[in-house]
């Protein structure tokens, strides 16, 4: 089936990219090569949501307790973040992709942040998919700095504590103004959320697939649709009342 024909679509996807190392050490060689190798799956899930008619992507690249790996292995990871959007930027913004990076962009190197600035700026105005990497981003941390955000405001007489709400909260927190999260996919066999978006997968189905990033294709990208498309979303409701 085309994706792009099928109905019950998710407006929002999640990526939890997993399995970079495991590919390498199986082949013996190095992690650098497995982050490498799994450079063709992004591409591969970008060309699916913007055939698809997909609305946004959120790729979780690098989180924030990553930066406890070996030295050797980050500055690897942030190399490849630097070449990576040399090279893929152009097309990217061809294919009408903004790309945005959500994350504590304050503890990436200087070279790196420019780089992201960038990007942000060639692509702003494009529209055909929102793709958002999250780079040294924490679910924990997005909603501790938006937590940060409104007492501030409190602090200031901007804003009485009984006047915040869900909606008030949700509005600082990094993917502000996106759709929802619908579909979390998470490669490499492994089945928890490690800290990735707690507010906006609040709802989302979780599809885990034992797959290693490397491997994955355009048809587990499809497999992890049709997953989607059979499940019922009640969002608390009964069977009954999403029937009505």
């Amino acid at each position: 089936m085309v994706a792009s024909a099928r109905k019950n679509l998710p407006r929002h996807v999640a990526v939890t990219m997993d399995g970079n190392g495991r590919w390498a050490a199986a082949r013996g060689e190095t992690r650098a090569a497995g982050h490498r190798a799994g450079l063709v799956p992004v591409r591969i899930c970008v060309e699916e949501c913007t055939r698809s008619g997909i609305e946004a992507l959120t790729l979780f690249a690098f989180s924030s307790e990553n930066w406890s790996r070996p030295a050797a292995e980050v500055a690897s990871l942030m190399s490849l973040f630097v070449e990576a959007l040399d090279r893929e930027i152009a097309e990217l913004g061809a294919k009408g992709v903004r790309v945005r990076f959500i994350g504590a962009r304050q503890s990436l190197a200087m070279r790196l942040q420019g780089r992201i600035a960038a990007a942000e700026q060639r692509t702003a105005a494009n529209r055909a998919l929102h793709l958002q990497i999250a780079l040294s981003y924490g679910g924990r941390w997005d909603l501790t700095q938006a937590a940060r955000k409104l007492a501030r405001e409190c602090a200031s007489g901007a804003l009485r504590p009984e006047d915040i709400t869900e909606a008030r909260l949700g509005s600082g927190l990094e993917l502000a103004g996106l759709p929802e999260v619908d579909l979390l996919i998470r490669t490499g066999g492994e089945q928890r959320i490690s800290n990735f978006l707690l507010w906006d997968l609040a709802y989302a189905e979780l599809y885990f697939t034992p797959t290693l990033w490397p491997d994955f294709t355009a048809q587990e990208f499809e497999r992890a649709l049709e997953y989607f498309a059979g499940r019922e979303r009640r969002f608390g409701q009964t069977q009954a009342q999403r029937a009505s």
